[in-house]
């Protein structure tokens, strides 16, 4: 049950920035609700890799020794083109505690920042819906409806989510981390549009003996970005760009999805697609393929928000933006956003800063999104850069396991210069 009718921060949505928001705002002491509109957290283990910056964040409220134990360091990602190796960059160069990325499942990060919220007394409001919310200068009304299933049907039972009540919550400020569909986002009425082509990808994991060690690898071609990940226990994640789709990717539903790879349509994602696709993009994976454990088509789109949220609603993660998957910066920007945004609103309420010092995080942020898209100046070529990486300056950003200074790091090893001091 939702805990109380007034609290001073609500953040609306409990993936892993709504989660770490609000266990920022606990560890500060200050009130704080969450609330999702799932039953639970992720149950699925989507793999997730953090950036070396996140597990500093990370370690500084305690966390990142637990996720050590859970996960699978990665000190390379090497870039190819068919057979040939074209380029890599050396995480070991970062300037960090932790310069490796860490490979875990998602569900496993959300797991341990919901026990820890738990442990500070912040229990997740699961099952509740933000429905409708208005700011009227001092604070901002929010009606929460609490969600329950109903089962019917006759030969095939069927459920649905009902509202059982509604509540109204008074706050002080929200915090949207409610995903692309955001409703604080659509409640101001904050344009939401596309930078770049929708990008739709056909995700497989399965047993391998083929062994990756730390490294991920990312193959160009002239078309497609593909990547694949090494995860715990022997397991590889692959992703393979695709030219289309033939159906409704947006809802994600696992492997029966009718898909179109390259000219070819498919009813669904199978074993035989996985060893196709690895024949032409990939043909130095020769390891053994076991059966998958589960295949899916995901749709990737590229959007930025118009801006990250005014007066008392703020916007992060993918409430603000959402970008491609093989350099997993929405996620980890998004966290680094949900620490930033935090602590600014603690000191307004603290009266160490005032409301309007909030614009500063609107306007550094969407600096940062639009260098990382290209739409404003971002990583360019130098003198010295290889022709194949100077063809690909976009893409390659896009695929850095970064932002900003160690963005920055990883551009130069390529050849590519940052435009000035990163956010």
């Amino acid at each position: 049950m939702f805990a109380k009718r007034e609290t001073q921060v609500l953040i609306v949505g409990a993936g892993p920035v709504g989660l770490f928001a609000a266990h920022t705002f606990a560890e500060y002491q200050l009130p704080v609700q969450i609330i999702d509109r799932e039953f639970r957290t992720a149950s699925h283990s989507y793999a997730l890799a953090l950036h070396g910056a996140t597990l500093e964040m990370l370690d500084r409220s305690g966390i990142t020794a637990e996720l050590l134990d859970r996960g699978r360091p990665v000190d390379t990602v090497a870039f190819y083109d068919g057979l040939t190796c074209r380029t890599q960059v050396r995480l070991a160069d970062l300037p960090c505690r932790y310069p490796f990325l860490l490979v875990l499942p998602q569900s496993a990060l959300e797991a341990v920042l919901d026990r820890r919220l738990n442990e500070r007394g912040v229990k997740v409001g699961w099952n509740h819906r933000a429905a409708e919310l208005r700011q009227d200068g001092r604070q901002v009304n929010v009606r929460v409806d609490e969600m329950s299933k109903a089962s019917g049907g006759y030969a095939v039972a069927t459920t649905q989510w009902t509202i059982e009540r509604s509540l109204n919550v008074t706050t002080a400020f929200v915090v949207g981390a409610d995903g692309h569909r955001s409703l604080v986002r659509q409640a101001m009425d904050i344009g939401y549009p596309e930078v770049a082509p929708v990008a739709s990808f056909a995700v497989f994991e399965f047993r391998t003996d083929f062994d990756l060690g730390k490294e991920v690898r990312v193959i160009l071609d002239d078309a497609t970005t593909n990547v694949v990940w090494p995860l715990p226990g022997d397991r590889v994640r692959w992703s393979f760009q695709l030219n289309e789709a033939a159906t409704d990717l947006d809802s994600r539903i696992k492997s029966r999805l009718a898909v179109h790879v390259d000219s070819e349509t498919y009813p669904f994602l199978s074993r035989e697609h996985l060893e196709k696709l690895l024949r032409e993009r990939a043909p130095w994976f020769d390891g053994k393929i076991d059966e998958p454990d589960w295949s899916m088509v995901v749709r990737f789109e590229h959007r930025l928000a118009d801006r990250f949220g005014r007066d008392r609603c703020w916007l992060a993660g993918d409430a603000a933006h959402m970008t491609g998957p093989v350099g997993v910066q929405g996620v980890n920007v998004g966290m680094r956003e949900a620490r930033d945004l935090s602590e600014r609103i603690v000191r307004v309420i603290r009266n160490q800063a005032s409301a309007e010092s909030l614009e500063g995080y609107n306007d550094e942020r969407l600096a940062e999104w639009r260098a990382m898209f290209g739409i404003d100046r971002g990583l360019t070529p130098g003198d010295t850069c290889d022709p194949w990486v100077r063809d690909r300056v976009a893409r390659l950003t896009s695929c850095l396991p970064a932002s900003g200074r160690h963005l920055a790091v990883l551009g130069a090893q390529l050849g590519l210069t940052a435009p000035g001091p990163s956010a």
